[in-house]
C-alpha cells in the first residue's frame, strides 16, 4: 500500500487546512500575514488540542463524553485552590492532574457498570462536576497573581525564547504521546477493535471494559491538564471554565477524520482539526464578519465532517 492511499484522510485535512489558510490570506492578509495572530494560535489552540486528543481516543472506542468541560472547571478549580493554600505549582499540578483522572475514571465505572449510554451518563456528570465547582468556589474567581512570578508555572504557561507560549509545545508532545500510544502499543490496536465491534474484541479475549474506563480516565487527564494551563496562563481561575469548548473540541474530533461510530481515527487529524477551528474562528473575526458568525460556522463545519465521513464509512462497510 502506498504512503498516499495508506494516509489519504490526513493528507486530506491537511490540505484543507493549507486551503483554508490561503483563504483567509487573501480574504485578511493584514492579520494572516502578521506573526502576531500566530501566536495568538499557540497560546489560546492547545487549549483545544489538548482534550480533543483525549476525545478522540474515547470516540475511537466508540464512546462519548459530554462532561469534559465541567472537569477542566473541576480540576482547575483543586489546581488554584492546593496552589494557592500551598504557594506551590508543583502541588498544585499534581492535584489538578489527579482530580482530573479520578473524575475520568468514575465517568468510565459508572457507565461500563451499569450500561447506561456514555452520551446520557456524561450529561448527568457534566452537571454533577460543575454545580460540584459552583458551591465550592461559591461562583467567583480564584487570582493566581503569584504563577506570573513561578518558575514552575513558566515551564508550562512561559515563553520560548520570549515569543512562542510553551502550552503549544506540550500541546505537541502531548499529542506525539498519544499517538505513540495507539498506533504502537497493543493497547492502541484493542481501541480500534473495540470501536468496530465490542462483541467480537470480547470473544477476542481483549479487557473491553477495562480499556472503556481507560479511555475516559485518559480524557479526565487530559481535560485537567488542558484546564491547569488555562489556569496558568492567566494567572486565574474562574468557575465557567471550560465553557464553549464542547463544539470546538468535538469539531477538531470529526474534522480530522475520526468516524463517529468508532473504530477509526488518527492523532494527527483532531492536531489539525484543532488548528483549523482556530483559524476559522480568527478568519472571521479578521475579516470584518461579527462575532456572531463564528458559531453558525463552526456548527456548519461540524455538520459537514460528520456528514461526509459517516457517508465514506457507509460506502465503504457496504463495499464490504
Amino acid at each position: 500500500m502506498s504512503f498516499i492511499s495508506k494516509n489519504k484522510n490526513q493528507l486530506l485535512i491537511t490540505s484543507v487546512l493549507f486551503c483554508l489558510w490561503s483563504f483567509f490570506v487573501v480574504l485578511a492578509p493584514e492579520a494572516f500575514l502578521s506573526p502576531d495572530i500566530y501566536i495568538s494560535f499557540m497560546s489560546t489552540v492547545p487549549f483545544i488540542t489538548i482534550v480533543a486528543v483525549g476525545m478522540t481516543l474515547v470516540v475511537i472506542t466508540g464512546e462519548m463524553d459530554l462532561s469534559f468541560a465541567s472537569n477542566m472547571a473541576m480540576s482547575g478549580f483543586v489546581f488554584a485552590y492546593v496552589s494557592t493554600h500551598t504557594a506551590s505549582f508543583a502541588f498544585g499540578l499534581a492535584a489538578g492532574l489527579a482530580a482530573g483522572t479520578v473524575i475520568g475514571i468514575l465517568n468510565g465505572i459508572v457507565i461500563t457498570a451499569t450500561g447506561v449510554p456514555a452520551i446520557v451518563a456524561t450529561i448527568g456528570f457534566d452537571f454533577l462536576w460543575r454545580g460540584c465547582v459552583m458551591l465550592l468556589s461559591d461562583g467567583t474567581a480564584i487570582p493566581l497573581a503569584f504563577l506570573r512570578e513561578s518558575a514552575s508555572a513558566a515551564l508550562f504557561t512561559g515563553r520560548l525564547f520570549n515569543t512562542i507560549p510553551l502550552q503549544s509545545i506540550w500541546a505537541l508532545l502531548f499529542a506525539a504521546a498519544a499517538s505513540l500510544i495507539y498506533h504502537r502499543t497493543s493497547w492502541g490496536d484493542s481501541l480500534r477493535f473495540i470501536g468496530d465491534n465490542r462483541e467480537v474484541a470480547k470473544m477476542m479475549g481483549l479487557s473491553v471494559e477495562r480499556s472503556r474506563v481507560a479511555v475516559f480516565a485518559f480524557l479526565g487527564f487530559a481535560a485537567a491538564f488542558s484546564g491547569i494551563l488555562a489556569t496558568s496562563e492567566m494567572a486565574n481561575w474562574w468557575p465557567t471554565q471550560g465553557d464553549g469548548y464542547l463544539l470546538l473540541v468535538f469539531a477538531s474530533v470529526f474534522i480530522g477524520g475520526t468516524s463517529v461510530y468508532g473504530g477509526t481515527g488518527t492523532i494527527w487529524g483532531t492536531l489539525i482539526g484543532s488548528v483549523i477551528m482556530g483559524i476559522i474562528e480568527a478568519g472571521i473575526v479578521s475579516s470584518g464578519w461579527s462575532g456572531f458568525w463564528t458559531r453558525f460556522v463552526d456548527g456548519l463545519v461540524l455538520l459537514i465532517s460528520v456528514s461526509f465521513y459517516a457517508l465514506v464509512s457507509k460506502k465503504r462497510r457496504s463495499g464490504r
